[in-house]
């Protein structure tokens, strides 16, 4: 035992000494205000990503990172709602998966990174908010009768898929995470999740003499700041100032003497509700460039027509050169048409300005051949996918580095997840403490 412990500790401070040169990561309890400072986004673990997921999601996500306390994780429990007949890769598929965040620039310093199934508070909670949700909204999300439709050769008919959007929410809803990336089409799994917490907070967030409790803590607050917070409250409720209404809220933000139960009554008291026990997420609405696979439909892993990440430069070459382009170019004398080419959508992404000029003019007037238009690609691809197949390396061949970095996240968000998970049941009335 002496000696695996030593060998966690030093796996984890080569995992801090790769990102963390500083040891700077901390996780702190936030209030619903707060939350605004918080990001939780998820993949499914199905293989190999590819640079679709990179311009897609990841980019975003690395760039979110430093500006937001970030939990990143890999959904497990997600890939058995539709899959749960097909499992044996989902180990594999998971590692593959936080290689290629790690490769791209996903950091352990800088965002919380574990998997669904080694936080159990995200089922727990699933469960909990199972007890208040209408069947009829689960039945209702938009993708439901969708992906009933698309994967018809899949059995569908379980609660898990049925209910997955409540682990969605569940997951989203653990880290009181006030914003989560999202595409448009994703928008409605959103507004369940916030239906849902609106719910909880109206059936358990008025706890019994709510308002006495309220006063109480305004009270803590000192005679100044207690007189200016009732000021506020009285002008929200009587004129519908909002801008007495945010000056409240961040008035309580800066109060270091009240508990978090304390400051999410006085929330609720401002607004004459209850408690917020879970706050509403709000969707961080991202531009998500639809990337072309090799054959003109969308990538996708299940197209089989996918440029994966860290592929190697021949490989990327020889994808590219037997790309699809415009069907109405037959003959290399065929003048062509660029809106229409799905190699010019990947200049779109990939290429100058210049660039671009030159492939589409070369393109109307047939000045260059597709081989010609793919160079140029081929080249920019490669240039994009060298650092990450280098920052790759040190995690394919160290397996334990990257469990340890997965250990120590679900430690993480472990803690958060709890803390939401006691407030839950104390608020339902099962806190049994």
């Amino acid at each position: 035992m002496p000696y695996l412990l030593n060998q966690f500790t030093r796996l984890r401070g080569q995992a801090l000494r790769l990102y963390c040169p500083d040891h700077s990561h901390r996780s702190v309890s936030l209030s619903s205000n707060d939350s605004d400072q918080r990001v939780l986004s998820g993949m499914r673990p199905t293989g190999r990503l590819h640079i679709g997921h990179y311009h897609g999601a990841l980019k975003n996500w690395v760039r979110l990172q430093h500006e937001y306390e970030c939990f990143f994780f890999v959904a497990d429990y997600h890939a058995l709602t539709t899959h749960y007949q097909v499992t044996e890769n989902i180990e594999q598929y998971t590692f593959e998966t936080v290689v290629d965040w790690l490769a791209v620039g996903i950091s352990p310093s800088a965002a919380t990174i574990f998997v669904q199934s080694k936080v159990p508070e995200h089922t727990e909670l699933h469960l909990m908010l199972s007890m208040v949700t209408p069947l009829s909204w689960l039945e209702r999300v938009p993708s439901y009768k969708d992906q009933q439709n698309h994967m018809a050769d899949k059995d569908l008919s379980t609660y898990g898929f049925l209910g997955y959007p409540l682990l969605q929410a569940a997951d989203i809803l653990a880290y009181r995470a006030g914003h989560v990336p999202v595409g448009g089409d994703q928008v409605a799994h959103l507004e369940l999740a916030r239906a849902v917490a609106r719910r909880f907070n109206h059936v358990f967030g008025r706890e019994p003499q709510f308002a006495e409790y309220a006063e109480l803590a305004i009270d803590k607050m000192g005679k100044r700041a207690a007189r200016l917070y009732r000021q506020a409250r009285k002008d929200y409720l009587e004129r519908g100032d909002s801008d007495a209404l945010a000056r409240a809220r961040a008035f309580l933000g800066e109060q270091q003497n009240l508990s978090i139960g304390d400051q999410e009554r006085l929330y609720g008291y401002l607004e004459g509700g209850g408690r917020i026990v879970l706050p509403e997420p709000k969707e961080l609405l991202t531009t998500v460039p639809t990337v072309p696979g090799l054959d003109g439909r969308k990538m996708s892993k299940s197209y089989g027509n996918a440029i994966r990440l860290r592929e190697k430069p021949q490989v990327v070459e020889q994808q590219v050169r037997t790309m699809v382009t415009d069907p109405a170019r037959k003959r290399r004398s065929d003048p062509g048409n660029p809106a229409v080419c799905p190699v010019f959508a990947l200049h779109d992404i990939y290429s100058a300005d210049d660039v671009k000029s030159w492939a589409a003019e070369g393109c109307r007037s047939a000045a260059i051949g597709c081989v010609d238009c793919k160079a140029p690609l081929i080249d920019a691809i490669n240039v994009e996918q060298a650092p990450f197949i280098e920052r790759a390396e040190q995690f394919e061949n160290n397996r334990d580095l990257v469990r340890t970095i997965l250990v120590d996240g679900a430690e993480r968000a472990r803690d958060e997840a709890r803390e939401t998970l006691d407030d839950v049941k104390a608020a339902a009335g099962i806190g049994h403490r």
